[in-house]
């Protein structure tokens, strides 16, 4: 049984690649916070690119996470969004590729950089409000942009350096949960083992992005753990970092990732929240479900979006009316699931 690339895809693989191989200088991105989906691509990409003739750099609208560094084929690509160098990159590139998201607002910063830029999205997330218009290879259902691409070198032939194969199998990893998410299917465990088949060492990525971590991020969850609530009526579990010790312990967008897992994992639980003050004065938040509901539409209420169990949206504060708001929509939402009523009838 081989891996097939879905046939509603084979236009738009056709058209990106196309686009891409015509390109002599690119400029990559992702959205704020890039995850490892995002990052992985970017590292996979970049990798690909430059195999096949064209300059790749990286420039997101928030610092390259650290722990994504070692997919990186050469550090040197990766430039800072604020650096004169990433202006007279972005003036001398003849295309921008929009990676793990297609919205405006998502990708910051990085949008006066490569607002003149002819533009290439590859993103598996649910359309928005403000798409990135463009060439695009976009569809929900994948389970990570990392497919997208998977798809795109396939329909290429190539070439599979150590750096394509590792950025994939990174993106596929994580936005999987390690292969634990609903959105693992065969396709996706027939492309895991054509990628670790090329040279991917699974222990030790999986070591690299779970098996290892910096003292403050448990510090970090310590304090937030002091803030966990539940409401055992509605089946909602959320939690808040403390501003306080994200500043004194030093800590970084990094050190969030994963935390809302845990006030997910709270047996009976459905809709899990984390939030978590932004540099900027607004509140993030962090949406999971853990069932049917779709916190995708949760999310969106509040300007943001992502995927049916997996979203996230910044809304302006004080907290605790933040916190006041997302928790009436989410009791709302679930008191008029009829699949609810229905139980309590019975």
């Amino acid at each position: 049984m081989n891996y097939r690339t879905p046939e509603g895809r084979a236009a738009q693989v056709r058209k990106v690649k196309e686009a891409l191989l015509a390109s002599r200088s690119a400029i990559l991105t992702t959205h704020i916070n890039a995850d490892g989906d995002g990052a992985g691509c970017e590292a996979a990409l970049s990798s690909w690119l430059r195999a096949n003739g064209t300059e790749a750099w990286i420039i997101n609208p928030t610092p390259f996470p650290e722990t994504f560094h070692f997919a990186v084929e050469d550090e040197r690509w990766i430039v800072p969004a604020g650096s004169a160098r990433a202006r007279d990159l972005c003036d001398q590139a003849d295309l921008a590729v929009v990676l793990d998201t297609g919205e405006v607002p998502r990708i910051g910063r990085t949008r006066d950089l490569i607002r003149k830029l002819r533009t290439v999205v590859i993103d598996h997330h649910q359309p928005g409000a403000q798409p990135i218009g463009g060439v695009s290879l976009r569809d929900p259902t994948a389970a990570a942009t990392g497919e997208l691409l998977y798809d795109l070198v396939l329909a290429a032939d190539g070439p599979w350096t150590e750096h394509v194969a590792l950025g994939i199998y990174v993106a596929v990893l994580t936005d999987t949960g390690s292969f634990r998410f609903s959105n693992t299917t065969p396709g996706t465990h027939m492309m895991a083992a054509d990628l670790i088949g090329r040279g991917v060492d699974s222990e030790d990525v999986y070591s690299r992005i779970y098996g290892r971590a910096r003292l403050r991020k448990y510090q970090l969850l310590g304090a937030a753990l002091e803030t966990l609530e539940h409401d055992e009526e509605y089946g909602i579990a959320w939690m808040t970092v403390p501003r306080d010790a994200y500043e004194a312990l030093g800590a970084t967008a990094e050190d969030l990732e994963g935390m809302v897992d845990i006030p997910r994992s709270i047996i009976g639980n459905k809709v899990a929240l984390l939030f978590s003050k932004a540099t900027t004065g607004g509140i993030k938040i962090s949406f999971r479900s853990s069932g049917r509901f779709n916190v995708n539409q949760l999310a969106q209420q509040f300007g943001g979006g992502g995927h049916v169990k997996a979203s996230g949206a910044m809304v302006e504060g004080p907290l605790e009316r933040a916190i006041e708001k997302v928790l009436m929509a989410a009791r709302e939402m679930i008191a008029h699931d009829p699949a609810e009523v229905l139980e309590e009838d019975t």
